[in-house]
């Protein structure tokens, strides 16, 4: 009954509610990022959705230009070429906030598996043992507060796996929670992206 109706309606409302609150905070975002460096403010991209199908995903723009569109987050590895902005809100996830739209339409809920890029083949396979593809991606989820971008992918995967298994009403309320601690506290925020305390602690020990 909740994974069928009862999250979908929660998904509506609370998107609808944010919609409506945030229009004016995301518009300012908007006019600021158009300030602060060329480009569009608004960032367009193909992610896997429920059962691996695609759609385009929306987010604030937080990257210079000539970075490769379908570049993962994990393969970013020139944190000085961010402006301050583009940092603020990498590290405060506020690039994220037009994703509301994406929950509203249905292409995503608020929790959920972060959608992988198309070409993440590591991490769709590594869900697709754990039936993580076949639920709908979420704005945040179990594993984005328990290391986010530093896990590396099998552990990602299996953290998906997990919220598959114990999904619903109260679990969901406690990832939401347990995502606004992280968010304020930056946890998990790695440029380098997933498994970056890995490659930081192979780097340190080739010196």
């Amino acid at each position: 009954m909740y994974k069928k109706f009862i999250k979908r309606l929660i998904d509506i409302i609370i998107s609808l509610l944010g919609i409506v609150i945030l229009a004016i905070p995301m518009g300012i975002i908007a006019i600021i990022i158009k300030i602060d460096s060329p480009g569009p403010a608004m960032f367009k991209q193909k992610r896997v959705g429920l059962h691996k199908k695609e759609f385009t995903i929306l987010k604030f723009r937080s990257m210079p230009l000539d970075v490769p569109h379908n570049l993962p987050t994990h393969e970013f590895n020139s944190e000085d070429r961010l402006s301050k902005f583009q940092k603020i809100l990498r590290k405060s996830s506020l690039d994220e906030l037009p994703q509301i739209y994406c929950i509203f339409m249905s292409k995503m809920a608020i929790i959920g598996p972060r959608p992988a890029l198309p070409t993440q083949y590591d991490l769709i396979e590594e869900r697709d043992k754990y039936g993580a593809n076949d639920i709908k991606p979420g704005l945040t989820g179990w594993a984005q507060i328990n290391g986010r971008d530093e896990l590396p992918i099998d552990v990602k995967a299996k953290f998906d796996g997990e919220y598959v298994e114990k999904e619903s009403f109260l679990f969901d309320v406690k990832c939401f929670f347990g995502t606004i601690t992280s968010v304020l506290k930056h946890d998990g925020v790695i440029e380098g992206g997933t498994g970056a305390i890995d490659k930081q602690e192979s780097l340190k020990v080739n010196k």
